[in-house]
């Protein structure tokens, strides 16, 4: 059996792209590690929700055990960088934030973890960052480097397929589905989000693990501003919308496809 290091910017980050990837894995007796970059310390949570003298982080930290647990996650490691909140806010300035860190010495602490594991394979995010989160850029950059000074055997980019995204936004358009902001203009050139499905290499089916995916979702209660218009949908539109989980892996012929991240 193989060791996958998953790594990614915040709790709950896990969850939405490859919750299902990870429960999989987990079934078929792979070692699966989750490393945070970050405390997720710029989220929000729901009012009322904290209990007296809780900190949003060590909610968060909780959340991630209960999502580790729900997957089937076998270890959590935090690099302890500040979350840099969203693009534009004075928060990416914080020379503490993870996106303010250094590439090399945050690759090294994650090349660490992916040497004392001995890791098979390390997922990182898109050159984009998904869309263009300045942590999850960060997620790339440095872990392009830890996968080279670890000697990692197989890299893989977890991205959102952006072509599939936009077939569902179209079908809810016809539908006369209304989001609670707007649907992404996909012709909009300066649109920063997931990748188009011709570069895409590796398709998930994760459908048989969507309950432990949602229940992983569920877990993370501090994010359900985020995770709420998921949560509002049936079970047929949850598969449709994150039943596959999308991977770009590096170091395979133009072309080629596959449908498992151990597939390599």
């Amino acid at each position: 059996m193989a060791t996958l290091v998953a790594f990614h910017a915040h709790p709950d980050d896990e969850t939405l792209t490859q919750g299902g990837s990870i429960a999989k894995a987990a079934d078929e007796g792979h070692r699966v590690v989750i490393v945070y970059a970050t405390g997720g310390e710029k989220g929000e949570s729901p009012e009322g929700l904290l209990a007296r003298g809780e900190t949003l982080v060590e909610r968060r930290v909780a959340e991630a055990e209960r999502s580790a647990a729900a997957l089937g996650t076998s270890r959590l490691v935090w690099l302890g960088y500040l979350d840099s909140g969203m693009q534009g806010t004075p928060d990416n300035d914080d020379p503490a934030s993870f996106w303010q860190a250094d590439v090399e010495a945050a690759a090294e602490r994650l090349a660490a973890v992916v040497r004392e594991e001995g890791a098979d394979i390390l997922t990182i995010y898109d050159e984009h960052g998904n869309y263009g989160h300045p942590d999850h850029v960060q997620v790339h950059r440095v872990g392009l480097r830890a996968a080279e000074l670890s000697g990692v055997p197989q890299l893989l980019e977890v991205t959102m397929n952006r072509d599939h995204v936009r077939r569902l936004v179209q079908a809810a358009m016809a539908m006369g589905i209304e989001p609670e902001g707007d649907w992404p203009d996909f012709d909009d050139p300066s649109l920063v989000f997931g990748m188009p499905e011709s570069v895409i290499t590796t398709t998930v089916d994760v459908t048989p693990w969507l309950d432990r995916k949602r229940k992983a979702m569920e877990a993370h209660a501090t994010q359900i501003g985020d995770m709420g218009f998921f949560f509002a949908m049936d079970d047929q539109a949850f598969a449709q919308a994150l039943g596959t989980e999308f991977y770009i892996r590096h170091g395979v012929a133009p072309g080629h496809r596959d449908h498992d991240v151990f597939a390599g």
